[in-house]
């Protein structure tokens, strides 16, 4: 019998979030998350959807666990509660998120050695991200050192950028030797959003050029011709573009320079601050859009000013896009903020009659989990609302590669 299921390991810097699937019929038979890693009060939540403990639900596990190791070996005593243990000769691949691939990997990787040093080289270029992951795939192997760990990577569906999008323009010899240009991120995400929009408009990929907005905590904007990436907000890092949850978004570069010699700050003070406390956070003193939006509606002035600026930039983002684009068929709203907050999809999308986009106020209002229109019949460009899947395009793109 032809193994069929992929768990999808998801390790950041103090969690391990993962996903059991069965790529058969595209079902989840887990989920669960790992929070908090290396403190006494550790979470595991954990939820079983099909197996021996289906009936029991949800369970949750309080108490230390010390580092991704262990929490990696509880992940794998809770499934095998289940009868979904790693040792299962369903298990096809375990498909993991690597957040920077740098140029060489374009492309969903099963790693070795080699690729394994190749992803700790690029750690200077994401140094909260790359080793987490590192870590989840040194576990993984250990645990089952006889199953493909598949790496998908962020920037991966970004690398079509043409070079003159992905260039800075600096001096070419120091971008070169230092590796700076524009990799983006968010790619899982962006490429399943895009093939998920020409599905709902019920045409190919290659026909369909549109304009995807990931809004969470952290933002990104696509532009996507014929299911290619030709460019993206984020840059060498998830600081550039959109106004974010607690990142600064578009900056002059000159600020930095300006912080250092006049405020006093260290590179690592002006790190801290564009990153963690900025974007919305910065403007308000909240991050949670929700709230932001709450406050706005209630007259608070910082709210109202921090929902304009967001909502500023993505209007700037969308217009930049259509010219790149030439044409757009969709602008596709998803993750957190982008499939629930109704109040920004309006504001966003306001204003812009002129490039054929308009909303159906009822349609906008509609909370679902499915995706769907939220423009009138009468618009020349469709807007629409799809759930992003990140966890379900990790592990087709490593079931598709363990299959071939």
């Amino acid at each position: 019998m032809t193994a069929t299921r992929v768990l999808v390991l998801n390790s950041g810097s103090s969690s391990v979030k993962y996903q059991l699937l069965d790529m058969a019929d595209r079902s989840r038979l887990a989920v669960g998350l790992v929070e908090r890693i290396g403190e006494e009060t550790s979470r595991l939540v954990h939820e079983p959807l099909t197996g021996a403990g289906a009936r029991g639900g949800r369970r949750e596990r309080l108490g230390p666990i010390p580092d991704h190791g262990a929490a990696l070996r509880a992940v794998a005593a809770e499934l095998a509660a289940d009868g979904l243990g790693l040792d299962s000769p369903d298990l096809a691949a375990v498909g993991h998120r690597v957040v920077h691939g740098g140029t060489r990997f374009t492309q969903p990787t099963v790693v070795d050695e080699e690729v394994l040093a190749e992803i700790r080289s690029l750690i200077p270029l994401a140094p909260l991200h790359n080793p987490a992951n590192v870590t989840g795939i040194e576990v993984a192997r250990e645990l089952r050192a006889d199953l493909p760990q598949v790496a998908v990577f962020d920037t991966a569906f970004h690398s079509t950028m043409p070079e003159h999008v992905a260039r800075y323009a600096i001096d070419a010899a120091t971008a070169e030797k230092y590796a700076i240009r524009r990799y983006g991120f968010h790619g899982t995400s962006h490429a399943y959003v895009s093939r998920a929009a020409a599905a709902l408009l019920g045409r190919a990929v290659e026909d369909v050029n549109v304009i995807v907005l990931h809004l969470g905590n952290g933002a990104s904007a696509s532009a996507v011709r014929g299911g290619v990436c030709v460019e993206t907000s984020m840059g060498l890092t998830p600081l550039e573009g959109l106004v974010m949850g607690t990142r600064s978004g578009d900056l002059d570069p000159a600020v930095i320079f300006h912080l250092a010699r006049v405020a006093g700050l260290s590179v690592d003070e002006i790190d801290s601050l564009l990153n963690k406390k900025s974007g919305l956070l910065g403007l308000c003193g909240d991050n949670d859009m929700r709230e932001v939006t709450r406050r706005a509606g209630e007259g608070d002035e910082a709210a109202g000013l921090a929902l304009a600026s967001y909502v500023h930039r993505l209007k700037k983002y969308i217009g930049a896009y259509t010219a790149v684009l030439g044409r757009v068929d969709a602008v596709v709203f998803t993750a957190g903020v982008g499939e629930n907050a109704s109040a920004v999809r309006e504001a966003a999308i306001s204003g812009l009659e002129q490039l054929g986009l308009a909303l159906d106020p009822e349609a906008n209002a509609v909370r679902s989990p499915e995706p769907r229109l939220i423009s009138p019949d009468h618009a020349r460009v469709a807007v629409a609302v799809v759930p992003t899947d990140e966890e379900l395009e990790i592990a087709s793109q490593a079931y598709a590669l363990v299959t071939q």
